[in-house]
């Protein structure tokens, strides 16, 4: 049986996956923390010109929800610019990548589902 579990972000270390550039990831909710078997919660902060490099899950969905700063994501070539509030869904299969193409930082939540073995080295 699954556990349930409460996580104070503030305890939670920033990890810089591989791929990822000027951009930090706190895995709040993955199979490596807790008990979850169909997704991974994370917020990320990127830095002025911080970026994931574009690259493709064939598998698992995502969802990137922008709580402050300005996205470039990039979806098949074909880019978009994202601000608070926006949401973009990532079916599996399709090209992408995102960028802080702004002034500040780019802070925004990712799900993702299912979690990948080894999340920590894939994804926003």
């Amino acid at each position: 049986m699954a556990r349930a579990a409460v996580i104070s972000a503030e305890r939670v270390p920033w990890s810089q996956p591989p791929g990822h550039f000027e951009a930090y990831s706190k895995y709040l909710v993955d199979p490596d923390r807790t008990d979850s078997r169909h997704f991974d919660f994370r917020v990320s902060i990127y830095q002025p010109r911080g970026y994931a490099a574009v690259h493709r899950h064939e598998a698992a969905e995502q969802i990137y929800y922008i709580l402050r700063g300005t996205a470039l994501v990039t979806l098949d070539g074909e880019p978009h610019v994202l601000h608070p509030h926006d949401l973009v869904f990532i079916p599996p299969g399709v090209d992408h990548g995102i960028s802080n193409s702004g002034f500040e930082d780019l802070v925004f939540i990712v799900v993702t589902s299912p979690p990948e073995t080894g999340s920590r080295g894939d994804g926003a």
